[in-house]
């Protein structure tokens, strides 16, 4: 069979860690030579490929990846509001409503490729279900489910729904004590859209995930004994393993150059999370009187579009010669900051997150223990998986105290034990042989690759 006879279309959630995602996974299984589609607006596909790390777009199989631009409506773009309840992006809904429109663009394309083709493989964001819904009309389609968040975290979810139980088909389940309630991390309405993608479930024939055996083997298997008699695949990390810089390096990256190995600390929350001024002098003060080395990505967090009224984004202010003050041993990055080859380098020693899944997985992969300071979402429940089930982090803020101001004073004490104790050494140490596993697993008889062949396997058969 010539591998052309299938095509996959790549249709994402157009937010920065959902984009980033699935374009990974077009260039790991463009590397099987089968064309992939990458269906968005012009503006997010034109973000996504801006802002991709780690492999050459001009090689590396991508001229197996083809854009297509698809025109929706205008809808608000507003600026985040850092004095919001809730860290929750509730700026964003509008663009979450927005992506309904990529819904008939999307069903052309896929009757089109589907006279065409003799398969049709729909690779889909969980939250974009209801943009793919006509799947189940057009012969020669099938459609599979992307999740970007963790398989620990789809298992709770849908464990909880069950009430709980103990164990599933004789298997214990084992789950820490006192994890985070869902309905404290997302505000109702986006509850809501959530909920709207699940009328279209039914479309799906299987789950993917950007994850690795090696991580979630136990949630992956207790998945499968959930009983919807769907395929699960974890086939991560999508993000390379092994980094091509691209040239000219980062300002940032020359700087690394010149420390000492485990000597760094990198501290970034995100493209979706958005510090008050009083929190942002605290953690500056911290930084500074701990007298550790960092790089501090300082940012607000994004618009729905990148590109719109680029000029009217707000400069969080430092405190008075700051910048100045700490230039020896901190550096602070106001733009887009190549987070994937900051954390491949080997001065960083430890990573103050959020614990957006899109982190923990660049993370876990180089080996970079996490200081974990959860925003929203799932990175309440992540931070569970990452201290608690995995061993390989901190927790830098305590969720349960989420609307108290982190003081300089706990910043400082907290970034100081990242860098001078007993238990921050076992756990460093412990995220480096994580990180050799995860590596490896995706090099040849790894279990993510022979995963991510089962499933190239399965949609060409």
């Amino acid at each position: 069979m010539a591998s052309n006879e299938v095509v996959i279309v790549m249709v994402p959630l157009p937010l920065q860690g959902h984009l980033n995602q699935l374009l990974h996974l077009s260039r790991l299984i463009s590397t099987y030579n089968i064309p992939v589609h990458f269906v968005g607006t012009p503006n997010h596909n034109r973000q996504a490929k801006l802002r991709v790390q780690g492999w050459d777009q001009t090689s590396d199989g991508s001229n197996y990846i083809q854009f297509h631009d698809f025109s929706i409506p205008p809808f608000p773009c507003p600026p985040p509001n850092p004095s919001a309840p809730t860290k929750f992006p509730s700026h964003l809904q509008p663009t979450f409503q927005a992506t309904t429109h990529l819904r008939h663009p999307v069903a052309a394309l896929l009757r089109k490729l589907a006279s065409q083709s003799r398969r049709v493989v729909v690779i889909h964001d969980s939250l974009m279900a209801s943009v793919i819904q006509d799947v189940g009309s057009i012969v020669n389609t099938e459609s599979y489910t992307f999740h970007t968040v963790s398989a620990f975290a789809i298992f709770l979810l849908l464990w909880e729904s069950i009430g709980k139980p103990s164990e599933l088909e004789g298997v214990e389940v084992q789950i820490p004590d006192t994890v985070p309630r869902l309905e404290d991390c997302f505000p109702d309405e986006f509850f809501d859209f959530v909920v709207a993608q699940y009328e279209y479930k039914k479309y799906s024939s299987g789950s993917i995930f950007n994850t690795s055996k090696t991580i979630e083997g136990q949630y992956i298997d207790l998945l499968s004994k959930l009983g919807d008699n769907k395929k699960h695949w974890a086939i991560g990390p999508f993000n390379p393993v092994s980094i091509s810089l691209k040239t000219p390096k980062h300002m940032c990256l020359d700087w690394l150059d010149k420390q000492d190995a485990n000597s760094v600390i990198y501290v970034s929350f995100g493209t979706t999370t958005t510090m008050t001024d009083e929190q942002i002098m605290e953690l500056a003060i911290g930084l500074e009187e701990s007298k550790q080395k960092f790089i501090w990505v300082l940012r607000d967090a994004d618009k729905g579009d990148l590109f719109l009224d680029g000029d009217q984004v707000r400069k969080p202010k430092l405190p008075e010669g700051y910048e100045q003050r700490v230039k020896d041993r901190g550096v602070v990055v106001r733009d887009w900051a190549p987070q994937l080859e900051i954390l491949s380098h080997k001065s960083i020693a430890w990573f103050v997150s959020h614990c957006g899944w899109n982190s923990c997985m660049e993370s876990v992969t180089m080996g970079v223990p996490i200081a974990c300071w959860p925003m929203h979402s799932d990175q309440p429940r992540n931070t569970v998986l990452v201290t608690r089930v995995l061993k390989v982090g901190l927790v830098m803020r305590d969720w349960e105290r989420r609307g108290e101001l982190v003081t300089s004073s706990m910043v400082k004490d907290g970034v100081q034990k990242l860098m001078g104790s007993g238990e921050a050494d076992v756990i460093r140490k412990r995220a480096g042989e994580l990180g050799v596993a995860v590596r490896g697993s995706m090099g040849k008889g790894g279990t993510s690759r022979a995963e991510l062949s089962s499933f190239v396997a399965h949609i060409t058969r």
